[in-house]
């Protein structure tokens, strides 16, 4: 019965030694060995074996990236408005020994250093600066924190500003500023396309006045040329035909009636060219009636004569 105590106390101490002497670190872990209170070594990931009874491993440190979300932190702008601002970190844990052994709690010292540097930097911004330079405040923040947080073993990936809250009176002001500057581009934007809407239309009918100009030009141009060209081919075939004064007096005399067809057309003006025409024509009328009393005359003697 004893040796059998005995053995059981044998294989229970062999367990403990083995659980204690072999170890697994698993990926993205490390561990840091301490031998009698004194850093060691570092684990890396996979099956490691240590001392037991002499040597003791840390809880494991995760170096993957963590996100850190810290709660809104009252801060004071430039322009004297207080304002809350909540803050997103990223960071990497890159040297375990460092994070263990330099600083006691890394998550609260972070937050702490963040709030810190966030009032220095939010301080000697105005209100809209804060809203609309929210990337520059991210650089800061980022450069301060991962320069601090160096001599941790922690790298800071990145610092964002997850939201920023003024205080309710000011959100209602700006909101009526914001509906005031869209009025205002609305009503700018209208006018200038009413302007332009003006330009075009001017553009437009000055155009078309040109064109009618232009064309009104052109026609009558055309019609002057026609007139031109029709005198002038009348004046030739005149010309050729050499037309008597008479017959120019008898071709005047046929056109005084569509003359005269115009309400206007009350008064006409005879040249004097066309006057002694006239008396050339009347002196031939003359004559030819009195060749022809001459011919009746000779042909009544003739007819006296037979009779005889």
């Amino acid at each position: 019965m004893v040796a059998l105590i005995v053995v059981i106390v044998v294989v229970v101490f062999a367990l403990i030694v083995a659980a204690r002497t072999i170890r697994v670190i698993p990926q993205a872990r490390a561990g840091v060995v301490e031998r009698l209170g004194r850093y060691n070594r570092t684990l890396e990931p996979g099956l490691t074996i240590v001392t037991p009874f002499i040597d003791r491993v840390r809880p494991l440190v995760d170096l993957r990236e963590q996100v850190v979300n810290f709660a809104p932190q009252p801060v004071i702008t430039e322009d004297n408005v207080v304002v809350g601002i909540e803050t997103v970190l990223y960071f990497t844990v890159t040297d375990p020994r460092s994070a263990t052994y330099e600083i006691a709690n890394p998550l609260q010292a972070i937050e702490q250093l963040t709030v810190t540097t966030l009032r220095n930097v939010i301080g000697g911004l105005t209100l809209e600066a804060t809203l609309t330079a929210r990337e520059n405040v991210n650089a800061q923040l980022r450069s301060v924190l991962d320069e601090a947080t160096g001599k941790w073993g922690i790298r800071i990936n990145r610092v964002e500003i997850k939201s920023v809250d003024p205080p309710p009176d000011i959100k209602t002001a700006m909101e009526k500023q914001m509906r005031a500057e869209r009025d205002r581009r609305a009503a700018i934007l209208t006018a200038e396309g009413e302007k332009q809407s003006q330009i075009l239309t001017a553009e437009g009918a000055k155009q078309a006045a040109v064109l009618t100009a232009e064309g009104e030009r052109q026609a009558a141009i055309l019609r002057a040329e026609g007139e031109a060209k029709a005198i002038d081919t009348v004046f030739t075939a005149i010309h050729a035909g050499k037309p008597t004064r008479d017959l120019l007096s008898y071709e005047y005399l046929q056109m005084l009636p569509q003359l005269a067809e115009g309400d206007s057309n009350k008064v006409f003006v005879v040249p004097s060219e066309f006057a002694q025409a006239f008396g050339g024509l009347a002196d031939a009328f003359k004559r030819g009636a009195t060749a022809k009393g001459a011919l009746e005359d000779g042909d009544d003697g003739a007819g006296s004569d037979r009779g005889a």
